[in-house]
């Protein structure tokens, strides 16, 4: 077995996936199972439809959500940089993939590469959703969504005539009463009905959540970078073009189609006329910088374990209002130094500082941490202040 083909079976195995594939299992086998009672495929050509129906958007939605997980978003090569030189002023620097992100494309914290037009990391297929995959993506979301709303109606339909079984019976409607309910069947037929249900409420907000991202031809992360740039707008005075937004229709072409193939290269887009290849990494670029002016050096004077709820270290104040987000929490010593650029109640985000004389290439260390353990780093304090008191705390450890 090749190493990508273990890479994609080593992906499935994820709680994610896991769970994804039983449930799609659990609705099927129960929906043909009770519709074998309700309405079996033999009686009519319409009961054959219908269970031929229901067994293609099954099956569609678990190619699709196959094809979603293993095809990938598409990864950007390690060290790649643009052709010409000239044009690595206009990009980010990925320190972790050792070269520039792409147009639209940045770096996912779990895949631990640079995706191409990267939307999101998706737990349930255990990868990214972006340029080579969100075509598959999406339908997988549709036909999961049709295929629980057929599943819903079989299901309760089967239900209902189980349970007025004995009515039917009563009253001489034996071809009506050929659904049996044991006690496991009746349990397992409600669990899949709310199973199917929660599926349709949840997949399809995301579904169509997907579809407005793709007729706007912006990626979540680009939803972000856009409002940001408003708001940048109205304070400057920049006028900002999204660049990518050629039309409805156009963008529903460069994803959805029969084959669900990704168009382009994936590196170089189509664009508005009197925008670029580097209109949106250049507004990227002034975000960071102003992010950075605005960011705050905070000095550690209390250790943070890293930990995601730090009862015991922190309090039940820390634990009760965590940032609503997956990113790290990272552990600090006293003493350490961290760059902050966002701010919460009782947390701080920031990028851990290097002590002069470590290693440069070390991995750089970002995410929350609680706010108690920091005090504020003025710009205007003395440094021999703060190298007085690690020297103190220094002593008093020894």
């Amino acid at each position: 077995m090749s190493p990508n083909w273990l890479k994609t079976v080593l992906r499935f195995l994820h709680w994610g996936p896991l769970i994804a594939i039983g449930i799609i299992k659990s609705i099927t086998v129960m929906s043909v199972y009770m519709n074998g009672m309700w309405w079996p495929a033999h009686t009519s050509f319409a009961a054959f439809l219908n269970q031929a129906c229901f067994l293609a958007l099954s099956a569609s939605t678990g190619f699709y959500f196959v094809m979603a997980s293993a095809t990938g978003p598409g990864f950007l090569p390690l060290k790649w940089k643009p052709k010409k030189a000239t044009d690595e002023s206009c990009l980010q620097y990925c320190n972790v993939c050792e070269g520039f992100k792409a147009p639209r494309s940045h770096h996912c914290r779990k895949c631990n590469r640079c995706v191409i037009k990267m939307d999101h990391h998706c737990p349930w297929i255990n990868n990214c959703v972006g340029w080579s995959n969100h075509g598959y993506f999406t339908a997988f979301l549709g036909f999961a969504v049709l295929g629980c709303m057929h599943a819903t109606t079989i299901l309760a339909a089967s239900l209902y005539a189980g349970l007025y079984r004995d009515w039917y019976i009563y009253y001489g409607h034996y071809s009506k009463a050929n659904v049996q309910l044991t006690i496991w069947s009746l349990v397992l037929c409600v669990f899949n009905i709310g199973l199917a249900i929660g599926v349709v409420i949840t997949v399809g907000i995301l579904f169509m959540y997907q579809l407005r991202a793709i007729l706007n031809n912006r990626t979540a992360i680009e939803d972000w970078i856009l409002e940001k740039a408003r708001f940048r707008e109205e304070r400057n005075g920049e006028q900002f073009v999204y660049p990518y937004d050629l039309g409805r229709w156009t963008n529903l072409g460069q994803v959805i189609n029969v084959s669900c193939t990704a168009a382009g290269n994936g590196v170089e887009w189509a664009v508005l006329e009197g925008c670029d290849q580097y209109t949106l990494t250049r507004e990227q670029l002034a975000q960071k910088e102003e992010k950075r002016a605005r960011s705050r050096s905070y000095v550690i004077r209390r250790a943070a374990t890293g930990s995601w709820i730090p009862l015991l270290s922190q309090g039940f104040k820390v634990c009760l209002s965590p940032p609503l987000t997956d990113e790290p929490r990272i552990k600090l010593l006293i003493g350490d130094v961290v760059r902050v650029t966002r701010w919460r109640k009782h947390w701080l985000f920031g990028e851990k500082l290097q002590q002069p004389g470590s290693d440069m290439s070390a991995k750089r260390v970002r995410g929350w941490f609680p706010r108690q353990c920091a005090v504020e780093l003025a710009e205007e304090d003395d440094v021999m202040d703060h190298a007085q008191f690690l020297e103190d705390n220094k002593k008093k450890r020894m």
